[in-house]
């Protein structure tokens, strides 16, 4: 029957005897092939004949240093001991953050007057700040502005954190700036090896402080790593104006874990004399970074108004980022692009709303506006105004990959989303649900769904999970944020040295353990409230069958082989009666899974792999979404076209 269903893709058993012979008996041909050309090359040079060794093409060159490039910027990553002290430490060092940064940016000839020169939209927040960031980046690139645009975290390659016009930085200019960074902070390392070179993130900043001046950029748009107050993005002392997008409970061992002191956090990259401007926020939130944009002496702290209350000439406002919750990081970015416009360009003109002579509301094709729970505050409403035809392209054609993006392939669509915190998972769902739905409604024939999920770090899972049941999974797998088992299909632009592989299972586990756990409440509070209903139904309704991965706390290179074993619950009208949760060691074996065959550009899952839900074997299409961490988003775009990191479809 398994063989009916899948394409067998063999993989061997390394535990085998003779697999291992198999090994020996290889390593023997392959050190005497060695040997034999090695003895080759010396007849040829006692002959007198040149040795003819293969001539890289400028291309593989060019490929090679970036990926040197790569590695080396890997040894700067912080390993999982260190790590795990700074958590244990609470962030009570980050306050002397600044100043270092400062002191390696003078060891690389960026002074602080250096970086006056570049004029800089900055941004912070907890969620959606890569969008507006995206949206900034698309409209004033409609507008012949030379931008350039940094931002955490890539999904395929690292050059994606500096981009230039809307692209990464080419490999061979990414290694020519990468080098001449490092090799200046080699050459002036102190005698005491204190803070000799930069952490990742951290090079990474300065260098794109560095190739945004040299490559003489218009604007230099940065996004915010973590925090705002003391994060490295923030050694610059004058941008032009700066934003706060929307604030949420995330990194809470660094930043606090009340909305209050994140909020200070977020607001600490307001400057004086500048303009800032805010997403609305919920009241304390909203009231801290008014207080804190005041203390700080800004020319200007505004709230933005709704998407639907700008002008838009009788064209529909269609917003290139889809989901309701993208509308007011559009807001954001608009204001952001204005005031950067009208300090820049100063014949430029933006007509006011009143203008108008027959103002319309705005016909949001993307669906409804987006409404916060902001509340009562003394910040005032920054005014809409008639948007110019160069920031409604700007506004369409952005792109943003990996964040409410959907793509098909054969009898499969993915939905990736980033989502990592419990305001940004709601969007996501909310995205998700209405998304699938009327795709559903154009298919005829059964429609499975399945759920890909991480989460990592610090990060309460539960929340996140919870949000996600109402979707009704047919099943759900997870894996760590590891492309695949195999060495050479990992690339070193993907490479983490800050956790390991046998913790990132074990976080796997706990994320299925809560996932089952939040269904068994689920079926319990059904059972409660409908216990004249269902008491034949308790003796026989399974709900959930979780398989636990064996290679949990040996790696992901050991015995793929899974543990079963199947818990009991009850069917309700809210709960899948059959959905499958599995572990898979890697996003590679978790995809196959989940596509259950129906993605013919995809391998076919191995026999040992845990079987698919009935409903994905019988359906005649099948809905992924792929959530709970941005890079194990990058990882599903790597294998399934890495080119959509980049461009769209």
């Amino acid at each position: 029957m398994l063989r009916s269903v899948f394409r067998t893709r063999s993989l061997p058993n390394v535990n085998h005897p003779r697999y291992s012979l198999f090994l020996c008996i290889g390593s023997v041909f392959h050190l005497q092939n060695i040997i034999n050309m090695r003895d080759l090359q010396t007849i040829r040079l006692m002959n007198g004949i040149p040795s003819r060794a293969p001539q890289s093409t400028s291309a593989e060159k060019v490929v090679k240093s970036y990926e040197e490039a790569v590695r080396q910027l890997n040894t700067l990553q912080t390993n999982a001991a260190v790590l795990e002290r700074i958590r244990l430490e609470q962030g009570r060092r980050v306050k002397n953050n600044l100043p270092t940064v400062i002191e390696f940016a003078k060891r690389i000839g960026l002074t602080l007057d250096k970086l006056d020169k570049l004029s800089i939209i900055h941004v912070s927040g907890t969620k959606g700040k890569g969008s507006v960031c995206a949206f900034c980046e698309s409209i004033l690139k409609a507008n012949g502005v030379k931008t350039g645009f940094y931002t955490s975290p890539h999904l395929v390659e690292v050059r994606e954190r500096i981009r230039i016009n809307g692209k990464p930085l080419p490999k061979d200019l990414f290694t020519h700036h990468f080098f001449t960074v490092f090799n200046r902070l080699e050459a002036s390392k102190p005698d005491d090896g204190v803070d000799a070179m930069p952490g990742y993130f951290r090079f990474l900043t300065l260098m794109a402080y560095h190739v945004f001046l040299e490559e003489k950029v218009d604007v230099a748009i940065m996004e915010v790593g973590i925090g705002g107050t003391y994060d490295c993005t923030n050694i610059h002392r004058c941008p032009t104006v700066v934003g706060i997008s929307s604030l949420g409970i995330d990194h809470t061992s660094l930043l606090g874990d009340t909305i209050k002191e994140i909020a200070w956090q977020k607001a600490g990259i307001c400057k004086p004399d500048r303009p800032a401007f805010s997403v609305q926020q919920p009241e304390d939130g909203l009231e801290v970074i008014h207080e804190t944009a005041k203390e700080r002496k800004v020319s200007l702290i505004q709230r933005c108004p709704s998407l639907s209350s700008y002008g838009f000439k009788d064209q529909p406002i269609e917003v290139g980022l889809a989901g309701v919750h993208q509308h007011i990081n559009a807001s954001l970015a608009l204001q952001l692009c204005k005031t950067w416009m009208e300090e820049k360009h100063k014949d430029i003109i933006f007509e006011s709303i009143s203008d108008e002579p027959s103002l319309k509301k705005a016909k949001l094709t993307n669906g409804d506006e987006a409404h916060d729970a902001s509340v009562s505050c003394d910040m005032a409403m920054a005014q809409p105004f008639v948007l110019p035809d160069s920031f409604i392209k700007g506004l369409k054609n952005c792109y943003w990959p990996g964040r409410n993006q959907t793509f098909s392939r054969d009898r499969v669509t993915y939905y990736v989303d980033g989502a990592h915190t419990p305001r940004s998972m709601k969007a996501c769902q909310k995205w998700f649900e209405e998304s699938a739905q009327l795709e559903a409604a154009k298919i005829d024939g059964p429609v499975a769904r399945i759920l890909i999920f991480n989460s990592t770090g610090d990060r309460d899972e539960s929340p996140l999970l919870e949000v996600l049941m109402a979707s009704n999974f047919d099943g759900a797998v997870f894996c760590p944020n590891i492309a695949s088992v195999y060495a050479a299909q990992n690339s070193a632009d993907q490479t983490n040295y800050n956790t390991t592989s046998s913790k990132q299972m074990m976080r796997c586990e706990r994320n299925l353990a809560t996932f089952d756990k939040i269904l068994k409440e689920s079926t319990s509070q059904a059972a409660a409230d409908k216990v004249t209903e269902t008491d034949n139904e308790l003796s026989h309704s399974s709900m959930s069958t979780p398989v636990y991965s064996s290679t949990a706390h040996t790696g992901v290179a050991a015995s793929r082989t899974q543990l079963a074993h199947q818990t009991s619950s009850l069917h309700t009208s809210t709960v899948k009666p059959d959905t499958k949760l599995v572990v898979m060691c890697c996003i590679q074996d978790a995809i196959q899974w989940a596509a259950c065959c129906k993605d013919l550009q995809l391998g076919s899952p191995s026999l040992e792999d845990p079987i698919p839900p009935d409903a994905s074997r019988a359906a005649k299409h099948i809905q992924v979404l792929v959530c709970g961490s941005l890079h194990l988003v990058g990882g599903v775009i790597k294998i399934l076209d890495p080119n959509l990191a980049v461009t769209k479809l």
